[in-house]
Parts: C-alpha cells; sequence; structure tokens
C-alpha cells in the first residue's frame, strides 16, 4: 500500500479524534486525503485516554479558541452523535466547593461561563446538590446540565468510515520522517514498519500528531524553528471505583492550575472512575503505580467522604501536551494553536499544536477551522 501513495491534496498527521475529524472533513470537501498514524490502530494517544466527558465550555476565557471551538464543538457533537448513533449520554456536572473559600472560585466560573455564551448554568445550594448526588458533600455547586459523556472509540470509528467513504486512506504503522517544499506543495518520506521510506508527493499537511505534533513540526524542513512551541508532559492516572455507583453524574472540584482536578465521571457501562492527577514527566510512559491511589483519597474524601480504603483500582493512564510558545511568558497557559500559512506563510501547512482538554469535544469545530484556514490561503 504504500508504494501506491504517490500523490495526494492532503496528507494528515495522526489518527486521533481530531485528526480523523479534520480527514473527515478535508475528503468531504473533494480532497484525496491520506492519514498518516504512526501506531498500529487509530486513536492510541490523547483520543483514548481521557474522560471521554463531553464538555460545555465553561473554564476557558471568553474570546479565546479553546471557549469557542468547544461551544461549537459541543453542539457539534452532540448532533452528529444522534445523527450516527454513537453511544453518549447528556448526563449533567455538577462543580462544587467544599469550603466557604471555593466559594468566589466557584462565582468566577458561573461568570466566565456567561461570559462565553454558556447560560444554561444554575447555581444550586448544598440541600439541591445532594438531593441529585445523596453521597455529595459540599457547601454549594453548579450545574452543567450540557455535559455529558460519549464512546469515543465508536465517534473515531465513525468519523473514519466518514473519511473512508469519501476516498480518504488510512495509512497505519506509517511514520512521518521528513517534508520538504516544492513548487507544488510537499514532498514527504514515509516510513513503515521494515525501516524503508515512500516518497510521495501532496498539497497540504495538516499535523495533528497529538503529543508529537511538536516533533512532526521540526521534521518539515522549511517551518521556522520559532514557530515550533516548547513541548511539557504532562501526566494523569485514573483509578477505577470498585465497590457500588456513588454518582449518577459528573462530579468535579474547582479546577486547578494544571486542570480540572481529580474529578468523577461515569462511563457509559456505568463504571466510575477517579482522575486524573498532575505530574510532570519527561518521558511518555503509561503506566499506573498503585502507590499514585494514595494522594487521591484525602482529595477524593473532601466531595465524596464515603470513599473506603482500597476502593481505588489503578484504571488507565493519560498525557496532556503542555505547550509555551517560544517568546511567551514562563509557566503560561497557551490556548490551542491552530497554526495556518496566515503564520508561518507556509502554502498548505496547519499544524495543531497544544490539542488536549477540551480537544474531543472541540473536535468537530476544530476540523472546520482547519478547512477554512486552508482554503483561505488557497484562494
Amino acid at each position: 500500500m504504500m508504494g501506491q501513495m504517490n500523490a495526494f491534496d492532503s496528507l494528515v498527521i495522526g489518527a486521533g479524534v481530531v485528526g480523523l475529524a479534520v480527514a473527515r472533513a478535508l475528503a468531504k470537501s473533494g480532497r484525496r486525503v491520506v492519514i498518516v498514524e504512526k501506531e498500529a490502530d487509530i486513536g492510541q494517544g490523547i483520543s483514548s485516554r481521557n474522560s471521554e466527558v463531553i464538555h460545555a465550555g465553561l473554564y476557558y476565557p471568553p474570546d479565546s479558541l479553546k471557549a469557542k471551538a468547544c461551544i461549537d464543538g459541543r453542539k457539534r457533537l452532540y448532533h452528529y452523535a444522534d445523527e450516527r448513533g454513537i453511544p453518549h449520554r447528556k448526563t449533567g456536572k455538577l462543580i462544587v466547593a467544599c469550603s466557604e473559600a471555593e466559594l468566589s472560585t466557584l462565582d468566577s466560573l458561573h461568570d466566565n461561563a456567561r461570559n462565553s455564551g454558556v447560560t444554561s448554568l444554575r447555581a444550586l445550594t448544598k440541600k439541591e446538590a445532594q438531593a441529585l448526588e445523596p453521597q455529595l458533600n459540599c457547601v454549594a455547586a453548579l450545574l452543567s446540565p450540557e455535559s455529558g459523556i460519549i464512546d469515543s472509540h465508536q465517534l473515531m470509528l465513525s468519523m473514519l468510515a466518514d473519511a473512508e467513504s469519501d476516498g480518504a486512506i488510512l495509512a497505519k504503522s506509517a511514520d512521518f520522517i521528513r517534508a520538504q517544499m516544492t513548487k507544488d506543495g510537499f514532498k514527504t518520506d514515509i516510513g513503515d514498519q521494515s525501516g524503508a521510506a515512500t516518497p510521495f508527493q501532496c498539497r497540504e499537511i495538516v499535523n495533528a500528531a497529538g503529543l508529537q505534533a511538536v516533533l512532526m513540526a521540526s521534521r518539515i524542513d522549511a517551518l521556522a524553528p520559532h514557530h515550533i512551541p516548547q513541548l511539557r508532559l504532562s501526566k494523569g492516572v485514573y483509578f477505577s471505583h470498585a465497590g457500588g455507583r456513588p454518582f449518577s453524574g459528573l462530579v468535579y472540584p474547582v479546577p486547578e492550575a494544571h486542570g480540572l482536578g481529580i474529578h468523577a465521571t461515569v462511563d457509559l457501562a456505568g463504571q466510575v472512575r477517579f482522575g486524573p492527577d498532575h505530574n510532570w514527566i519527561d518521558q511518555i510512559a503509561y503506566d499506573v503505580p498503585e502507590d499514585r491511589a494514595w494522594p487521591f483519597y484525602n482529595r477524593i474524601r473532601r466531595y465524596f467522604p464515603a470513599l473506603k480504603d482500597g476502593a481505588l483500582i489503578p484504571a488507565y493512564a493519560g498525557i496532556r501536551p503542555k505547550i509555551t510558545m517560544p517568546g511567551s511568558a514562563d509557566g503560561a497557559q497557551p490556548d490551542f494553536v491552530v497554526q495556518g500559512p496566515e503564520t508561518h506563510q507556509i502554502p498548505g501547512l496547519v499544524n495543531l499544536f497544544g490539542i488536549e482538554s477540551p480537544g474531543l469535544t472541540a473536535s468537530l469545530a476544530l476540523a472546520e477551522l482547519v478547512l477554512t484556514r486552508l482554503d483561505t490561503a488557497a484562494a
């Protein structure tokens, strides 16, 4: 198959949920698309190692791409899941303040959501919150009725099927090695499992490689280093709850500096899990040491005091790509970066950097943005 890939309109690097959404949109537009995925199957990275939550768009600065793509993407995602019969459920979510000191954070979150255009949030008293979740401990809460859960794997399979029905080709176990600009676009080298490389031509490249997006960008010869961010890896582990289902919906503490805190989610089968935490790492590793559970107990018991010793069972780990653009203040938390020709002046190239949560929710909206950036640059 690799030998047949000699000329395409668009090459998409990465077959996670965002890469597949982009490939679907490009193929639907009439382009000949190839998706290059280094792993042996789709969605092996960020896309299969998260909470599978459909976010409402509460947490992000109102004018940010994260906020806009999350809100637009959430609406698109519910419609798409309904249309395609993808398992999902609008569970609702409680964001809880467990002390009087956290009430101001809850109020700020409510204001931020309203400023972003999310008007469905409702402030609840302790009694109202406990009427929804009897095992919950809090002093107050916000109810987000638009939050939900989805089967991310079925979502990705559906996106892939859509793309393939419009002629897209998926190349698995295929490594993007290098791209050089030509008068017609890009000459690229794609490696296979044997180590052999096959050259072929494309007009456009969309780098949607998730954790590997920074590395992939460094392999595009014409892209100047100052357009490539610095990457830090944030690992979070999840633990399943053994001993019944304490919550019917999603329960989140107030957000933290590097994420949304150790929250409780329920999957479509009814299993409750807790996570993720946050730890900086140097290399990708998905192990979940049992002793990582001990700090979880105290944090979870703030909102679920009935959690029993030994009830947390190692589940899985996820890794988030935290980026800092060159020249940014140290420690800055940047927005999603959808970097097109308007920034780096390379026709036909779009890089997606720092696509962490709410990337799953935002995937269909990000795909439309990529398509618009490419079409606008080509016009």
